[in-house]
């Protein structure tokens, strides 16, 4: 078994969140915000500009609590499960790679559906300043939007991998990097889509958020909110498992 208690890759998770949390806002507001066939898409910059123009610096950090609540139940499980059902799954013996990729499938699912109340928080909660007035969800945090809602059961999903900084923090980076391209790129489309299902006012259905989008915005939209999801997710993973590696140092020389 780990010698590290299993909330504490929800602890590290948390961390990293902190220090990315304004692109995890750019890119659900970039997501979200309605467009039209002629309008051209704004850009990250312009979106990040303008939501310190309208709101000031603090509404990059809009729905910090969903995020920290997401990352101590998604990413708490995530982690914390992974270790444990490898270790189940392959009796104590080396895993195999089918084993892993099994355990770490296991894993993310387990995540996914402890942390999708929280994700459903977070997107409405950092796409609030996008929206009109009459359809804004306003809650104060997580905790008050947790109790005062009953509708924030709904699909998400989200790449799982697994990384090690046993090979140096510089092959680290540039792994992540390439591996954070390709996911970015084929997860964007299921990524928006999430996004919009889960900041709908008006209770449609995928297929008809789907059809309007396309009809509306074409194809491209499924592309909204690229750059900052892909700034996001290479510092995000880096972050991630540099404080994880340092959580379990420290704690195991803290239990010697």
């Amino acid at each position: 078994m780990p010698e590290y208690p299993f909330w504490l890759g929800g602890v590290a998770a948390s961390m990293a969140a902190s220090c990315t949390h304004p692109l995890d806002v750019t890119k659900v507001r970039m997501q979200t915000l309605a467009g039209s066939g002629g309008s051209k898409r704004p850009s990250t910059l312009t979106v990040i500009r303008t939501s310190i123009h309208r709101s000031g610096v603090q509404s990059l950090y809009a729905g910090l609590t969903a995020a920290l609540m997401r990352q101590m139940s998604y990413s708490l499980v995530r982690l914390g499960s992974y270790e444990r059902l490898k270790e189940y799954i392959s009796k104590g013996k080396k895993p195999t790679t089918p084993q892993s990729l099994l355990a770490a499938s296991l894993a993310g699912g387990l995540g996914g559906i402890a942390g999708n109340p929280a994700d459903v928080l977070l997107v409405r909660m950092t796409s609030d300043s996008v929206r009109p007035p009459e359809k804004r969800y306003n809650y104060p945090n997580a905790v008050a939007g947790l109790i005062g809602r009953t509708d924030i059961l709904a699909v998400s999903g989200h790449p799982d991998e697994h990384v090690q900084l046993k090979d140096g923090l510089l092959l680290h980076v540039v792994a992540s990097t390439l591996a954070g391209t390709f996911a970015t790129t084929v997860c964007s489309p299921a990524d928006v889509l999430r996004s919009r299902v889960m900041a709908s006012t008006e209770g449609t259905t995928f297929t008809h958020i789907l059809a309007k989008s396309i009809r509306e915005e074409g194809v491209s939209f499924l592309f909204k909110g690229w750059t900052p999801a892909f700034v996001r997710l290479a510092p995000n993973t880096v972050l991630l498992f540099v404080f994880y590696e340092q959580l379990k140092s420290g704690w195991k020389n803290l239990a010697q």
